[in-house]
């Protein structure tokens, strides 16, 4: 299993910020914000209570039926307490439902760029990845006619991220209900929807894929609290799904790591539980971050770059600083920029993205156009 490609970077950077070298870390897709304070206060709220013995393995029943209520109020989604898992973040989430679905001999199709992690899930699973690419003219997003092609017999799972990880592109309500055709004509096709992004949307609402017409018997709607709260540490994910998919999920976890941190899932009750509204600020602040970054970074002689609508990362096709010898593709070119401009991107090959390095502009605007200057005054010495 190949080791994920954001925290490689994430731990190199660390290493050499330990050798005394000034490091600007763009690789990892952590908010630079601090929490909420009713979220500190819950938290301390909660070391006062009785939350210090074994949870129940798929979350408490209060939690759950708060969870409920927010994918009915934010998604218009209707499930029960009992079709909800709390995990240990939502990537134990995602891994909770690939081993619950997948075996050998099953195919998962995956729209790429996707998530590092999802080819490698499903291999850990035995399954074989299906991965349809895309190009930057296509705002990131395969076409659907593309997706369906890719659909055979043995297809299990279609998993996909909006907005997107590492593209921050977003699919509009009429790209996801063609994709739902696609879906219904399959029956023993299900969908995770990674949704762990939704209240960091630009333009317009978030759509959950689970909300279009019998799509809810279908999918698997993952979020959790590490990217709109910026509560990274705390590792705590969730899932709505299909009741039988629900309790196999918690099977599966019972014998991996049993339930998610008492704690964090008191601090979850009340994330859930807040006014969507007080995230506002902080969608504001990566506005202005992304328009501030897609200008530095077409600044840059030959890089390539659309208009995320969601998220806080940029995919640039970085192709023209390939020069065939030292720098014959990303890896090389991430690794180049590290190593003389001492800021760390992520290659994008790892995310199905040849050609393109992923930035995360989840940090300061100071540190990001210090980091861009620095990428630009290396690439200009050669």
């Amino acid at each position: 299993m190949a080791e994920s490609a954001t925290l490689m970077m994430s731990r190199r950077s660390r290493e050499l910020r330990a050798e005394g070298r000034d490091i600007i870390d763009l690789s990892l897709g952590e908010p630079d914000q601090s929490p909420p304070a009713f979220v500190l206060e819950a938290a301390a709220e909660a070391l006062r209570g009785p939350w210090h013995k074994y949870p129940p393995v798929n979350g408490y029943a209060d939690v759950r039926q708060a969870i409920a209520h927010k994918f009915k109020r934010d998604n218009g989604l209707d499930y029960s307490a009992d079709d909800i898992v709390v995990s240990t973040g939502a990537k134990q989430a995602i891994m909770n439902v690939i081993l619950a679905l997948v075996g050998p001999g099953d195919e998962v199709v995956i729209p790429a760029p996707y998530w590092v992690s999802y080819t490698e899930q499903v291999k850990l699973a035995g399954g074989t990845p299906v991965v349809v690419p895309s190009t930057l003219e296509e705002d990131w997003k395969p076409a659907v006619e593309r997706i369906a092609a890719a659909i055979t017999p043995r297809t299990r799972l279609l998993i996909f991220s909006s907005p997107c990880n590492p593209s921050g592109s977003v699919m509009t309500r009429a790209e996801l209900e063609a994709l739902a055709e696609v879906v219904a004509r399959h029956p023993e096709l299900y969908v995770i929807s990674d949704e762990i992004y939704e209240h960091i949307v630009f333009q317009g609402t978030h759509q959950s894929f689970a909300s279009l017409p019998g799509m809810a018997e279908r999918t698997v709607t993952v979020n959790g609290l590490s990217k709109a709260f910026a509560l990274t540490g705390w590792r705590l994910g969730y899932i709505g799904a299909p009741r039988w998919i629900a309790q196999a999920a918690t099977k599966v976890q019972g014998q991996f790591t049993s339930g998610a941190n008492s704690i964090a899932q008191r601090v979850a009750k009340a994330c859930v539980e807040a006014d969507p509204a007080v995230l506002a600020p902080m969608r504001a602040d990566f506005l202005r971050r992304r328009d501030l970054m897609v200008e530095a970074v077409r600044r840059i002689p030959g890089w390539r770059c659309n208009v995320p609508q969601g998220a806080f990362y940029l995919l640039p096709d970085v192709s023209a600083s390939f020069d065939g010898e030292r720098i014959k593709g990303p890896e090389d070119l991430a690794m180049h920029l590290l190593d003389t401009a001492h800021v760390s991107l992520v290659e994008g090959r790892s995310f199905g993205a040849p050609g393109t390095l992923r930035i995360s502009y989840a940090t300061s605007d100071d540190l990001l156009l210090r980091a861009m200057e620095r990428v630009a005054q290396a690439l200009a010495q050669g």
